[in-house]
């Protein structure tokens, strides 16, 4: 079965007669509006669709034809399963797509490249009740090619999505002949090929130099309906990929690796041939098991490798050997590492992107809500202040400070410019970052240590020689520590210590999440706050004690230790970077005294897994 998802996107009403108002008018009028007295409720997904009509799966969004020359269907190969492997032109017409029409399976992955108001088509979202194995691409009925023509015809750009390569084992040449039958322009955007970019990714050349001889060979599905005669032709190509000495790449066998192996055997292979079998490949939760061909199946039971879907890739052949010295991807400091990071997926873009560098798999788990303050008259005051001279410095402490204040000059019509005549102070490269990304460039970022008591170190006295002002604006959490505002005062500085937000303990995760917290499920965890300590803890219990603990700084790791937690990890510089970067280091070590005393390399969460086997 086929699902259709449309979004839709809200336009801002115009602005009328109030954007004849200048920034100043506007706040005045805020301060003396009573409709602004009371923050307004933040508003769910579900609230949103229940005031829109069409809902988050409306039909009815209008949609601007393209000239001729643009409405096509693209044929786009997705690669081998990371979004980052994209080709930049696949990508291009991803992200400009007016209809998308992919596999169920791709739809978690590459959806969130496209526009928020693409049409979404999955397909093999239910056979039989379940979704699709990965990797088994399933071909466009012909409603949907009907779709796909109308879509064009009507002036939008539709973008199929394939796994891998469009022109290796995939539906494209029955689609794209539709597409020409019907005289609808298509044009066809190659990918990386699962059958040669996965052993890549195991350390495995296919060929030695110029010179190899590889074959490439993909099963029929089971699912797929092939008839006899595709099985009978399978069977013969193994035949004769047995009796010869190719490199073999095998692809869509999932678990009938053991049959496999037996028929090249039987046409004629060694049982020395190396093998390789790698799953998920490109992916952080790739795993590749090597071992020859009589004993492959006794390799993949004695690593616990039981899951074999489509998208496994089997390579066979003395090329296998080059693994161990050219293993690249696997062997990243934290490949396969759970990590718990606990933030939103907003705030740990950087970090868990930086993560999955270095080969761990993240999990976001946000354990504070940042909220807007009760009453918003001090903010409005404050940013009023801004606008007519009233402060000397503004000094921001994080980045959801910053965003408060954008918020608010984003409300009142106003922007960087208001920040003219006026040194601001900020505390962490993120902080400076989000600034910078307001266009405002800050005056002055401690150096040494990245907090309160670093700001203070390094921020000048007040002077009435050379400050005409003697006003501090702070824009901060409603739980922020006095620590900065004293420190000024002694200065000599009048500070306005504003709330510009509220931090609110988070809802508990997903069961499933806090089993995996207290049970060992998570190689490391993060500590990126004192706060984030104990609302993790309050909201989803002690992390297990084989868990890694990583904290920012000695504040957040005297916190730690305050909670009973051993503290492994302690990052050089309290900045997020230092912290994912010092973690890095920890791994790597770890993995190489494993290497060095003769053990399996294994992570944090396997041993509480092998006590659980051994009880």
């Amino acid at each position: 079965m086929t699902a259709v998802r449309t979004m839709i996107t809200t336009v801002p009403a115009a602005a009328g007669a109030s954007s004849t108002l200048t920034p100043l008018e506007k706040i005045e009028g805020a301060l003396d509006s009573s409709v602004l007295q009371t923050p307004r409720p933040q508003q769910s997904e579900a609230e949103a669709s229940a005031e829109d009509p069409h809902g988050a799966e409306g039909e009815g969004r209008a949609v601007e034809a393209r000239p001729a020359h643009q409405a096509r269907v693209s044929f786009i190969g997705a690669g081998p399963g990371d979004p980052d492997l994209l080709t930049v032109r696949g990508a291009a017409a991803l992200a400009e797509a007016d209809v998308l029409v992919l596999d169920h399976q791709l739809s978690e992955r590459f959806r969130p490249l496209a526009r928020h108001d693409v049409q979404l088509i999955e397909l093999g979202v239910a056979v039989v009740g379940t979704a699709a194995p990965a990797a088994f691409q399933t071909p466009c009925s012909e409603s949907v090619l009907r779709t796909m023509s109308a879509a064009v015809a009507a002036g939008r750009h539709v973008v199929r999505l394939l796994d891998g390569d469009p022109g290796l084992f995939s539906p494209l040449e029955a689609e794209a002949a539709a597409c020409a039958r019907s005289a609808v322009p298509f044009e066809v955007v190659p990918g990386l090929a699962r059958a040669t970019t996965v052993p890549m990714f195991a350390g495995i050349p296919l060929s030695r130099g110029h010179v190899g001889d590889v074959r490439l060979l993909s099963a029929p599905h089971p699912l797929a309906g092939e008839d006899f005669t595709a099985w009978s032709d399978w069977h013969r190509q193994l035949g004769e990929a047995g009796a010869g000495t190719s490199t073999l790449v095998l692809q869509g066998i999932g678990d009938r690796i053991e049959e496999v192996a037996a028929e090249l055997l039987a046409a004629g292979r060694p049982g020395t041939t190396p093998v390789a079998v790698t799953v998920d490949g490109s992916l952080t939760s790739q795993r590749t098991v090597t071992g020859t061909l009589d004993r492959i199946t006794a390799a993949l039971k004695a690593e616990r490798v039981t899951v074999l879907g489509p998208s496994t890739v089997v390579v066979v052949g003395a090329v296998v050997e080059h693994r161990a010295e050219l293993s690249w991807y696997e062997s990243k400091p934290l490949f396969g590492w759970r990590v718990l990071v606990p933030r939103t997926k907003e705030q740990a873009g950087a970090l868990s992107e930086q993560l999955r560098r270095y080969g761990a798999v993240p999990t976001e788990v946000p354990t504070i809500s940042v909220e807007p303050p009760r009453t918003p008259q001090q903010m409005e005051r404050a940013v009023k202040g801004l606008v007519t001279g009233r402060y000397e410095w503004v000094a921001f402490t994080s980045v959801n400070a910053v965003k408060a204040v954008r918020e608010k000059f984003e409300d009142y019509g106003l922007d960087a410019r208001a920040f003219a005549g006026i040194k601001v102070a900020a505390v962490g490269e993120q902080t400076s970052k989000a600034l910078k990304a307001f266009g405002v460039v800050p005056d002055l970022v401690p150096v040494g240590e990245q907090s309160a008591a670093g700001l203070l170190a390094e921020f000048p006295a007040f002077d009435p020689a050379f400050d005409p002002i003697e006003r501090v604006f702070l824009p901060r959490a409603d739980i922020a520590t006095e620590t900065l505002s004293a420190g000024l005062v002694e200065l000599g500085w009048e500070v306005d210590d504003v709330t510009a937000y509220r931090t609110v303990r988070a809802a508990p995760p997903a069961e499933s999440i806090r089993e995996a917290i207290k049970g060992g499920g998570f190689d490391a965890v993060l500590f990126t706050s004192s706060s984030t300590v104990r609302n993790l803890v309050g909201i989803a219990g002690k992390p297990h004690a084989a868990t890694v603990i990583t904290c920012i700084g000695p504040a957040t790791a005297a916190t730690a230790k305050e909670h009973g937690l051993r503290v492994d990890v302690l990052a050089p510089t309290p900045s997020a970077a230092a912290l994912a970067e010092a973690l890095a280091e920890f791994g790597a070590a770890r993995r190489a005294a494993q290497i060095a005393a003769g053990d399996p390399v294994t992570r944090p969460s396997e041993r509480t897994r092998a006590r659980r086997r051994r009880a």
